[in-house]
């Protein structure tokens, strides 16, 4: 149970399947499991234990409730899968010219179908009074983003000159309003004050929308000074089980939460800044040979799989001791500080970032300073009480800098309102 509420995943479904294998009656075991699976995406083998737990106790409401929706959820996904085809994508499906503003739309408006900084103010200051971007220029932003991450490589190389500054945030999670008061703090993205976000944008968080779309609307702004690396939660599984699907749903439609898909699976894996600091999303690798090109070579336009050099990338942790250990998320690998060190001296790199994990003071320094965390979602789900913060590097020495905050106040709006039904019934 603790497992489950600190998102352990791996952790939670093995202890069950230990406790299953000990007694084989323990009803608990496959009730417990039945939730690791859900949480993991693994659906068919929670309805199955799901099932198991309403045959022995059929006078149960609430199990025989979980096991009729992980039973919709995998209908429907079979039903996906069936009638799936090769189409062509839904970017090229958008007809903007259909798309009528109405009378009473009051929103930014975007110039000769372009972003400006002066629309990016008002689409901010729409959000923060709750207000919604039409539809129309919703559309084209997602188009002329996707455009652009797909020319791009899986691996960005950034240069950072000597004396600018350069901002690294962590995950975000659909936090809108304490994004915008990272900007308060450390200043609008511009050609002399970039950012680069590091995964997690979306999902548990109920302003996911907002976030994303003022993201995406800074890089096609600044294409060269506003960077954004995918992580584990903009993939199509993670968004269906954790909000974003459902909030862009409500707010908008569900071909627009296609095309978030079909968005999320170019953008890039890594960031190499200076040639000295790599940043990725999860950690490292289970393969001690691996280099700066193999990340390169990476094909990124999918669905993330379940092992492998992309999986580790958006999802590994780090750990203490020497060596790897299976995830305690139970996707990926916990890699230690000989891990680090090898890699790093592999690749002729100073340390590495990474985001992934709540951390209490907003980031953490492991491995002898070779591997950092940043997390920028403050106060996380409303519960965690745990600072956000920021790392600002100088092009000169790469020296990290931290600034942590506070959660600001945020409209009545709980996390995971949006999330998957069969979520909101877990304790």
């Amino acid at each position: 149970m603790a497992y489950l509420r600190t998102e352990c995943f791996g952790a939670a479904l093995r202890d069950a399947t230990k406790a299953i294998a000990a007694d084989r009656d323990y009803v608990k075991g496959y009730y417990r499991r039945a939730e690791a699976y859900m949480s993991l995406g693994k659906f068919k083998l929670a309805l199955s234990d799901y099932q198991a737990v309403a045959t022995v106790r059929p006078n149960d409401a609430e199990a025989k409730r979980k096991a009729v929706e992980c039973s919709k959820i995998v209908k429907k996904v079979a039903f996906e899968k069936a009638i799936s085809v090769e189409t062509k994508s839904i970017a090229d499906s958008i007809d903007f010219e259909s798309m009528v503003l109405e009378g009473d739309y009051t929103g930014p408006t975007l110039e000769d179908g372009k972003v400006t900084l002066e629309f990016m103010k008002e689409l901010m200051d729409t959000y923060k009074k709750q207000g919604k971007l039409h539809r129309k220029y919703a559309y084209k932003i997602l188009f002329d983003v996707k455009q652009m991450f797909t020319k791009q490589p899986t691996l960005i190389e950034v240069p950072i000159p000597d004396d600018s500054k350069f901002t690294v945030c962590g995950d975000i999670h659909g936090q809108f309003y304490d994004l915008m008061n990272i900007f308060e703090l450390n200043g609008l993205p511009s050609e002399t004050n970039p950012y680069l976000f590091n995964g997690d944008f979306v999902d548990r968080g109920s302003f996911s929308v907002e976030c994303i779309f003022t993201l995406f609307g800074f890089k096609l702004l600044y294409p060269d000074h506003f960077f954004m690396a995918r992580g584990n939660h903009e993939s199509h599984n993670m968004n269906q089980m954790y909000g974003f699907e459902g909030e862009v749903k409500a707010k908008y439609t569900n071909q627009m939460s296609q095309l978030f898909t079909e968005v999320y699976n170019w953008l890039p894996l890594a960031h190499l800044l200076n040639n000295k600091v790599l940043v990725m999303h999860g950690g490292l690798f289970t393969k001690d040979d691996v280099t700066l090109d193999d990340i390169r070579k990476i094909d990124r336009n999918r669905e993330p799989p379940e092992d492998g050099l992309m999986c580790e990338l958006l999802w590994s942790d780090p750990q203490p001791q020497n060596g790897r250990e299976s995830s305690k998320r139970g996707v990926g690998v916990q890699f230690g500080p000989d891990v680090t060190h090898n890699f790093l001296k592999r690749n002729n790199l100073e340390y590495i970032i990474r985001s992934h994990e709540v951390k209490s003071a907003g980031y953490e320094i492991a491995h002898e300073g070779k591997c950092i965390t940043i997390f920028s979602a403050p106060n996380y789900c409303d519960t965690m009480g745990n600072k956000g913060a920021y790392i600002t590097l100088k092009g000169n020495d790469m020296s990290p800098k931290f600034t942590t905050y506070e959660a600001v106040p945020h409209p009545d709006v709980k996390p995971m309102m949006y999330a998957n039904s069969l979520l909101s019934m877990m304790p």
